[in-house]
């Protein structure tokens, strides 16, 4: 077979893998395949890390199998190596082997061990293609955080060491922490970037400790541009990690490299972390997720189907974004569940078979919160009496609570506007109104009164 037909048949391969999966995913996954050999019936493809290999042989090896046996039906196996960026590539005119081919390949990678030209795709973890800045969806509880990952990713020079990410379960941090590493790599790929999670950074460790190695983990963790460590809280306790990620931060942080961090507290908060630490991770730039609100768990809905490109109901929006409130992660999983449930049975997606697919997680979700609860709730953290609730006191210390506690009412039960107003001393449904009006319009003004409002919710909800 002439090497010609063997080009033309891979160009039509990366054609239709092209088109099958798209560019955005072409481009980060597939292009750096590199045709090195046909022979006896294999096809030899070459990649330059060990993590790409391992992505694409457990995403696309299958269909790039097949395609190629549409191609040549002699062919009976594609394999996919690591030959660095360091070893060069034969000519084209030696890419249908003969034995001195596949001896000069094997020298080639001889030379080259089967590595990552950039060893941080070793050491740290894979990054989740899905988590890029265009696919973050930003509201109140997060524009923050965004801004700051965002400042970072796109500066050159260092914006704030550490940046400090943290919030509770399924609020974004992960997502953010990858989208970063996403934009430097892809604004500057030369920087070096190691992402991976406290206890993976925890397990290199005592490994090197345990194969007397620990000259070569430091020289690995703290000649990084970039080093990002996830869910550091789990390094709490663990007294010779502490102590290496300290030097480490310290080392980084002197040679004026960047360091991002995520957690589900506050620095200050972390439990079983030494003082001297706690003080470093929050000397840079310390940011804070909140819980979703219920408009930006609706826009995270509608940005999920449109990048899924399936038409969702507004009615079926509005009621996962009002009844799936614990996180965006449990929210996305929802909204998967609803729209392959009906892809599946080959149904439109309604209100009634939303309601029947997650029958078990609206259960779970929908504890009852009353409206005595919310009064009690507010009262207290106003410090207010709970009579003052009732009562016709008009006086602003007493009035802005209440209608705290109106507004709440409305957003967090299914109760009617007049029902509302009989719990409030049997005031009438347009003060209800006029409440919950007063109130948005007071949490658009002032930032601080809205995380207080953020603060009695997440309270009343958990």
């Amino acid at each position: 077979m002439s090497d010609d037909l063997v080009h033309a048949q891979w160009n039509r391969v990366r054609g239709r893998l092209r088109d099958e999966y798209g560019e955005a995913a072409f481009k980060s996954w597939l292009n750096p395949l590199t045709l090195a050999e046909v022979r006896d019936g294999q096809v030899r493809m070459c990649v330059p890390t060990r993590f790409l290999r391992d992505w694409v042989v457990t995403h696309y090896g299958d269909r790039i199998r097949s395609l190629w046996s549409k191609e040549d039906a002699t062919i009976s196996g594609v394999d996919i190596v690591v030959l660095p960026t360091t070893a060069k590539m034969p000519p084209r005119a030696t890419l249908v082997a003969k034995a001195s081919n596949v001896a000069h390949v094997a020298a080639q990678t001889a030379a080259a061990p089967c590595e990552p030209a950039n060893i941080n795709e070793e050491i740290g973890a894979a990054l989740d293609p899905r988590y890029t800045f265009d696919n973050f969806v930003v509201g109140k509880p997060n524009e923050f955080a965004y801004a700051a990952a965002r400042r970072v990713a796109e500066s050159d020079t260092v914006s704030f060491n550490p940046l400090f990410l943290y919030g509770g379960v399924g609020l974004g941090k992960t997502h953010l922490m990858h989208a970063v590493a996403w934009h430097i790599r892809e604004r500057n790929p030369q920087r070096s970037v190691i992402y991976l999670s406290a206890e993976k950074f925890m397990y290199r460790f005592v490994r090197a400790l345990r194969f007397q190695d620990t000259m070569a983990f430091k020289e690995q963790f703290r000649s990084v541009d970039v080093l990002m460590i996830d869910d550091v809280q789990f390094i709490g306790g663990k007294d010779s990690t502490q102590e290496e990620f300290f030097h480490t931060f310290n080392s980084l942080v002197d040679q004026g490299r960047q360091i991002i961090i995520s957690a589900d507290k506050s620095p200050s908060s972390l439990q079983g972390m030494e003082e001297r630490l706690r003080s470093r991770l929050g000397c840079g730039l310390v940011a804070d997720i909140h819980a979703t609100t219920y408009e930006l768990r609706l826009g995270i809905i509608g940005a999920k189907a449109e990048q899924m490109a399936v038409e969702v109901p507004r009615k079926v929006s509005e009621f996962l974004a009002h009844k799936i409130t614990s996180n965006v992660r449990e929210l996305e999983g929802a909204l998967n569940r609803v729209i392959a449930h009906a892809q599946l049975v080959g149904r439109d997606i309604t209100l009634e078979s939303t309601q029947e697919v997650l029958h078990d997680l609206l259960r779970s979700n929908d504890r009852r919160i009353t409206i005595e609860e919310i009064q009690k709730k507010v009262a207290e953290h106003f410090n207010i009496r709970l009579a003052d609730m009732h009562s016709a006191r008009r006086a602003r210390q007493v009035a802005r609570p209440r209608q705290v506690a109106m507004y709440l009412a409305k957003q967090l039960t299914s109760r009617s506007l007049p029902e509302i107003g009989r719990k409030f001393g049997g005031r009438d449904h347009t003060t209800v109104m006029h409440a919950v009006k007063k109130i948005e319009e007071l949490r658009s003004a002032d930032s601080g009164f809205a995380e207080d409002i953020e603060l009695l919710k997440r309270m009343l909800e958990s």
